[in-house]
């Protein structure tokens, strides 16, 4: 998610500064140093003074010298560019890998696999889609489709059946094709296939060994029968892969304590003899016919459940249908979640007008020269609209602007070949108590190590509504990659933080326009390009509509209804009454009709609570002072009793800023990852996920907690980057001036015209 607001006191910045003027906190968030308060010494040498024990005074100098040694090295220029190092490595690896050592998808869906838990089976590199029967049929509605071989490929052309039809039953043979071995019998039926094209199936399914293990005792002279028999079928085999797809399905492992007497003859090591036979001589130079290996590895895991010791428990079978459903309709269906067996999509018209767009700055940068672009400038506090005092006329160097485009072009290059290439792996969620919870008491622990005395004691200071955004953007974080939206528990938690999001749209926005009194259109202009600019170019590079990324359409719907509200005649502001209206809203949004309908009153509950503080504040009856309560004791119990049992949302902010004490105080830490709480919510998607949020990029395949640490440093770097990218071109794009500023306008409006054209186009 993203964060969406102001605290009270930016709106009252002197009349004399720039409405949205970047405060001192702001300032110093935005250098390329970690979130860490620049007066260390100085809270060190105060917390020193107050220490009577020679302990407290050491472990107290340990912990402010030990962060500014952190400070000292890992700054954010080191981190991006090791993170740069990082992307060209890995790009590099996956690379040479998919040319070298055979990239194909599909391989690595029919061959490997392990198991995530409770019967979910996550492929080698890439998302297994989990088929709905409509679906199933969708795909599968103009093929045939023959099951050929022992009892073993009978359970698994009834689990197939299954995805279908879930009432099909286990009973009899019929569109199954029995050949317990493969003999004279099975040579004629698949000649026939090849000599009668008006019946010949477009996917054959086949195998067959433990019969032949069992009839002959397990010897070795049926072994070499069995090599010389599938000889015999593999040229014929090989011509109907021609035009059909052909699976050999080799042998699942057995449960040998629990075999019947008549059954003690198949071992696995027979099993695996006949495995090696089979791929020996059926994977010829032409490698037209694939190997169906992922159940028997999946039956390694679970043949222990077996109840005869030779079938396979349902679930495992499960698996092998699944494996081959996906297999058969990926490349069909095109699942967004189903990314084995599916080759990258074609390049848009959209994605290549971007690509020639983002070549062109390029390129005229490149023949400008290049000269020393000006020292970056801080991160504001883009979700908000928060502006910086525009530079003086001359400052701007004039490769700035076109310096940021072409940044802006190798990350969307990172972008795509993320989500859209067919270089990185990917692999589906699977959620557990500890994926969530270790993380999220890890990220709360920094937040504690990293506090600082915070400059204001105001309710809603700066620094805590930053702490506030960065916190519960963490959370969400953690909430999307761990899957635990499967857990309800967590959800109904997450759908309140979602809310808070909203509320603060309401409180900062509300706060802005009754104290100031600014609607003009360089305000408005500011705040639609910093929350929409990134999600534009996305639209673009990822082929996305723009309702895809729904909390930034939302949010920015939000944004022109206070605006509208609080403009339109008559116009209700702090310097011209002393009374309020109450706010009602009633309405849709085609496309994120869900997610406004869910929380459509936390924006209005934020008017309301800005309105109500800022006319406590006007009558003097806080008390903002640093350390002190804002209420009495009494007055501070009733209202913490009233939030909890009505508004959770009330009671944290009453919490956190009622003791003088946890309102002089805030985490830097969060406060960080707060000013980028936009970036970091849309970056997600394609760069820390994948599949469009479905699943999760792999940069280190083979060690999931490794993947996370790369991927999640490289994702935050790209983060903070673009939050710095969209800051100066911010000040670019808007100029102050009405006339210039109208010219841009038309200019924009021209462009997006020309993006719908081309979109309805294609």
């Amino acid at each position: 998610m993203i964060a969406e607001a102001n605290a009270a006191q930016r709106a009252q910045a002197d009349s004399d500064q720039t409405p949205l003027t970047a405060t001192e906190p702001e300032a110093h968030a935005g250098s390329g140093h970690a979130p860490l308060g620049s007066d260390i010494v100085s809270v060190a040498a105060a917390r020193l003074s107050t220490c009577c024990h020679g302990g407290a005074k050491m472990a107290v100098l340990a912990y402010s010298l030990g962060k500014r040694e952190i400070n000292q090295y890992f700054t954010i220029k080191n981190a991006k560019l090791l993170s740069v190092a990082a992307v060209v490595i890995l790009t590099v690896f996956h690379t040479a890998s998919r040319h070298y050592g055979g990239g194909d998808t599909c391989d690595w869906l029919l061959s490997s696999g392990r198991f995530l838990g409770d019967n979910v089976w996550q492929p080698y590199g890439c998302m297994l889609h989990k088929y709905k029967s409509t679906e199933a049929k969708l795909c599968l509605r103009e093929k045939r489709i023959a099951f050929v071989g022992d009892s073993r490929i009978r359970q698994l052309f009834y689990s197939f059946i299954k995805m279908m039809n879930p009432e099909v039953k286990e009973v009899g043979n019929k569109d199954f094709l029995w050949y317990a071995e493969v003999n004279n019998s099975l040579k004629e039926q698949l000649i026939s296939w090849t000599e009668g094209s008006a019946s010949k199936p477009h996917v054959i399914i086949i195998g067959a060994a433990t019969w032949s293990i069992k009839l002959h005792n397990g010897k070795s002279e049926a072994l070499l029968q069995y090599k010389a028999n599938l000889t015999a079928i593999s040229d014929t085999l090989e011509k109907l892969a021609e035009h059909s797809e052909v699976y050999w399905v080799l042998q699942d492992p057995v449960y040998e304590d629990v075999l019947s007497d008549s059954r003690k003859m198949i071992t696995n090591e027979q099993i695996n003899l006949y495995n090696e036979a089979a791929v020996s001589t059926l994977n010829t130079s032409k490698k037209k016919i694939k190997f169906l290996e992922a159940s028997r590895q999946a039956a390694m895991e679970t043949i222990s459940q077996s109840v005869d010791g030779l079938h396979l428990p349902e679930s495992t079978r499960d698996v092998g249908a699944m494996v081959l459903m996906n297999s058969l309709c990926n490349k069909i269906l095109k699942p967004i979640d189903g990314s084995c067996c599916q080759s990258a999509p074609p390049l848009s018209i959209l994605q290549m007008l971007a690509a020639v767009l983002f070549l062109m700055a390029v390129v005229w940068f490149l023949v400008l020269g290049y000269s020393k672009h000006r020292k970056s400038r801080p991160v504001s506090d883009v979700e908000s609209g928060e502006e910086k005092k525009p530079p003086a006329v001359g400052q701007l160097n004039s490769k700035g602007p076109l310096l940021a485009i072409c940044k802006m072009s190798l990350i969307m290059l990172y972008f795509y070949l993320c989500d859209r290439a067919d270089i990185f792996m990917k692999e589906q969620k699977f959620y557990t108590h500890s994926t969530f919870f270790i993380p999220l008491i890890y990220i709360f622990v920094l937040g504690i190590f990293y506090s600082e005395n915070s400059k204001e004691a105001k309710l809603l200071n700066r620094e805590q509504t930053d702490e506030w955004k960065g916190w519960m953007q963490l959370v969400i974080l953690i909430y999307h990659i761990s899957g635990a939206s499967a857990f309800i528990p967590v959800y109904m938690h997450v759908r309140v933080l979602v809310a808070a999001y909203l509320f603060q749209t309401g409180y900062g926005h509300f706060s802005f326009f009754w104290l100031k009194g600014d609607f003009g259109l360089y305000r408005v202009c500011q705040v639609l390009f910093r929350l929409n600019f990134l999600v534009v170019v996305l639209c673009l590079v990822m082929d996305r509509p723009y309702q895809f990324y729904y909390f930034v359409p939302l949010v920015t719907f939000w944004f022109a209804v206070i605006y509208a509200t609080m403009a339109l005649w008559p116009q209700i502001l702090q310097k011209q009454a002393n009374v309020s209206k109450l706010f009602e809203l009633q309405g849709s949004i085609h496309e994120w009709w869900f997610r406004w309908k869910l929380d459509r009153f936390a924006v209005i509950n934020g008017m309301l609570f800005a309105f109500i503080y800022l006319l406590l504040q006007k009558c003097q009856l806080l008390s903002e002072g640093k350390g002190e309560p804002l209420f009495s004791n009494k007055i501070s119990n009733c209202l913490l009793f009233v939030s909890v049992v009505s508004f959770m949302i009330l009671a944290f902010i009453l919490i956190r800023n009622i003791p003088g004490y946890a309102r002089s105080l805030y985490s830097s830490f969060f406060a960080w990852f707060g000013k980028i709480s936009l970036e970091l919510f849309i970056c997600q998607y394609h760069i820390w996920l994948a599949a469009d949020t479905k699943g999760i990029l792999v940069l280190i395949p083979g060690n999931p907690t490794l993947n996370i640490i790369v991927s999640t440093f490289i994702f935050v770097c790209v983060a903070h980057e673009i939050s710095q990218i969209t800051n100066d071109l911010a000040q670019v794009a808007i100029p102050k001036e009405s006339g210039p500023l109208l010219k841009r306008l038309l200019g924009a409006g021209a462009f997006l015209v020309l993006v719908l054209i081309l979109s309805r186009n294609e």
